[in-house]
Order: structure tokens, then sequence, then C-alpha cells
């Protein structure tokens, strides 16, 4: 097991003023990465105010009150490091990855940006024109703008199936007040947590935090609304657009986060599309060429969760690329996986998880994600155990558990004829 995950177990500690905090050292890293990590994304809006957490997000990186959006930038890139932001449904975070002899300015910077951003208006104007081109540009974009029609199609009228960045029209109506509003509800020690991994010394990091978040106003954490029941399937959207490849998501609503049969859903994620040994890339393009690209992934929320396949094909090629999805998703159904294939798909994660335990940037992700949704990191040896424990009937079990007809959903954008839904529809039924 390499030294980066020896210390997996180690759990969030709360300071003084509530802020949760986890550190991890890593003995043979030349980086630090650190995350500070707010409770709050796409989930916890209003649809009017839909896309607020993704500006308020952009707004952060314009200055605070004593360094300018230069400023920021130059004081980590500078030395050679970098620094990102990015907005997800159940959380926010903030991240820079540094030169260790460099930890200090990381978490100075981060702090300043989180607790004194500067809102100033100029700055809240230009941004918003930013975000609207920032949508145009997804719009633009059908591989990835198909996902979002997805989300509406699974979680319609709901939160969790709103664009992450807002509509044109909901982004123009937010103002900045509401953003600082949105800032002053969510963004307080209690509702964060700063993950920290690499060449550091946990005691200094601590140090360096409660003197950074000390004196810091208290306050409550958000409440989300739960997911709704999802309407029973085969759902089918079609999105005409004179594309040269029709672009489609055909997926199922999916376990929670910490679901039980969560292990067994990250082996039919690996058995049917995460990599170029995988079932359906092998079946529909190796074998057949229908696409280019396809792949499987799986989203995750406390309370629910989708399984989603994602593919590229002419619009000729639809309905067949879809059967034989279909046809892959049935034989997960009925048959048992072989020993073979079992080994290669455990070995396939567990070799996955720690390679990218050995970036500190990924291992920061991995401890702050963990630590911001369910409070607790599992050791990546547990994991492993977890999965090595799943039977080829327990696979087989949340396969059919997933990929009913009432469960399945599809979207695609291109040139396909609306007439055409009724024949996906019939299609739909793995």
């Amino acid at each position: 097991m390499p030294s980066a995950t020896r210390n997996a177990t180690s759990q969030p500690a709360k300071l003084p003023g509530g802020l949760s905090v986890v550190v991890r050292p890593m003995a043979h890293a030349e980086s630090v990465a650190v995350g500070v990590w707010i409770k709050v994304g796409g989930r916890y809006e209003r649809s009017a105010l839909s896309g607020i957490s993704h500006v308020l997000e952009h707004l952060l990186f314009k200055g605070t009150r004593t360094r300018s959006c230069e400023q920021l930038t130059q004081a980590i890139e500078g030395i050679g490091g970098s620094l990102n932001g990015f907005t997800a449904e159940e959380f926010t975070c903030y991240m820079a990855k540094v030169p260790a002899k460099h930890l200090d300015r990381a978490l100075a910077v981060l702090s300043d940006m989180v607790l004194h951003p500067a809102f100033r208006p100029d700055d809240f104007e230009k941004e918003r024109e930013v975000i609207l081109e920032e949508i145009r540009m997804y719009e633009d974009a059908p591989a990835q703008y198909v996902q979002d029609l997805f989300n509406q199609l699974l979680w319609p009228n709901h939160p969790l199936g709103n664009l992450l960045s807002g509509t044109m029209a909901t982004v123009r109506g937010i103002r900045r007040q509401d953003a600082v509003a949105h800032w002053r509800r969510f963004y307080h020690p209690r509702n964060m947590l700063v993950a920290c991994a690499g060449a550091l010394d946990p005691d200094r990091v601590l140090r360096r935090l409660r003197r950074a978040f000390a004196g810091r106003r208290p306050g409550l954490a958000g409440r989300v609304a739960p997911a709704p029941r999802a309407a029973r399937g085969p759902q089918v959207r079609l999105y005409h657009k004179d594309t040269e490849q029709t672009h489609l998501c055909l997926g199922t609503p999916a376990m929670p986060r910490t679901h039980p049969q969560r292990f067994a859903l990250e082996l039919v994620h690996v058995l049917l599309g995460a990599n170029m040994s995988s079932r359906l890339f092998h079946e529909v393009r190796e074998k057949r060429g229908l696409v280019y690209e396809i792949g499987t992934q799986i989203k995750r929320y406390h309370d629910t969760g989708a399984f989603i396949i994602s593919a590229g094909c002419d619009a000729a090629k639809l309905a067949t690329t879809i059967q034989t999805v279909v046809e892959e998703l049935r034989r997960i159904k009925r048959h048992r996986v072989g020993p073979q294939e079992l080994r290669r798909a455990k070995d396939f994660y567990a070799g996955q998880l720690l390679m990218g335990l050995e970036d500190t940037m990924d291992h920061m992700l991995w401890m702050g994600e963990q630590a911001v949704t369910v409070g607790r990191i599992a050791d990546a040896r547990d994991v492993i155990q977890a999965l090595e424990r799943v039977s080829p009937e327990q696979i087989r079990r949340a396969a059919r558990a997933l990929f009913t007809p009432e469960r399945c959903y599809l979207t695609a954008i291109g040139p396909v004829p609306e007439e055409e839904a009724e024949i996906l529809r019939t299609l739909c039924r793995p």
C-alpha cells in the first residue's frame, strides 16, 4: 500500500469556530494541494436564482478587499502553482496546488478569497457577461449540453434538473445584492471544510487556519429539497439541431451516495463503460463501428443518483446504437459476470484509485468530497476490500434494480426527426 494512503483513516477535525479540517501528510510528495469546500451548490438554489452558486464562485476570483484579481492569480501562478474552483450540485470548491514550501501562501490566498471577497459592482457586471458567454459555449457543445438536458428529463422542476451555470434569464436576473446575500448565508466556518494533502506539517496547517478563520460570524447549514420520485419511463426527449453527430445520454436513476449497493454499482460502471476494455466500448465501437466514443458515469447525491451512458453517432445509426446498448444492459442483468472479467474490473478500480491517490490534488479531492458530503473519509484499503467482497450475483442484482423500462431515460441532440421518438421509446426497454 503506497504511503499516500496509510493515514486514510484520519477524519475531519473541528476548530473552535466550527471549521472542519482534514489533513493528509504524504511523505514523498513535493507539492501540497489545498481545497476550501463550502456546503452549497445547485441543489440549494431557488429557481429564480438558478446559477447563483456558480456566479458567486466566479466573483470570488475577481478579488478581495486587499488583493486584486491579478494579485490572487499571480500569488499562486507566480510560484509555479495552480488556482481553480468548481461548482457542483451539493458543494462548491476553491483549490490550489503549490510547491510544498509555499503552503502558507496557498492557505492565505484561499482563505482571503472565501472570507473577504470585494464584490465590486463593476466586477459583478463584467463577470455576468463572462458567464453568459459560458452558457452560450455549453449550448454550442452538444456532447456536454446533452448531459444537462438529461438532468432536466430525470429531475424536472427540481434544482437537480437545473443547469449549474443557470440560464440566460436567471443569470441576467441575479443582482449583486443576491450574490452578497448568498455568500453571507453559506460562506461561514460551520458550513466550510478545508482539505490539505501533500508535504505538510498538520499542526502548522491547523495553526494557520485557526488564525485565518478566527472571529468569523456563526451561521447555519442550508437545506435542500428532497429528490423527486422519478417519473415512470421509458422517457424520451429529442432536441433537433443540425450537428454532424447525434449525441445521446441513456440512463436511469441510481442509488444514493452511501447506499449498500454502491460497490456493486461501481463494478457495473467498470464492466459496462469505464475503459476501452468495457463491454459497451467493445460491442458498440470495436465490433460494430457505430460510435467513436462511448462511456458510462455515475452521479452521486445524498438521496439519489444516476447511471448514465453517453455516446455520439451518426443520426442514421441512432436507433441501432441504442438497440445495441440496451442489449448489453439486458445481458448484464441476465447473466452473471465471469471470474476473469470480474477480476479485471476489480483490479482496474483498485489500480485507478491507488494511482490517483499518489497525486496531491487528486488525494485532496478524494478526501474533501467525502468529508463535506458524508462527514467521514473512507480508507482506500477498506474500499478495495469492500469491492473484493462483491459477488457476480450482487452485480446482477444491482443491474436488475437499475435497468428496467420504467426507469429508462433518453435524451439526444442532433438532426433526428421528432417522429422517431416513439421508435426510440420502444427500444429503451432493457
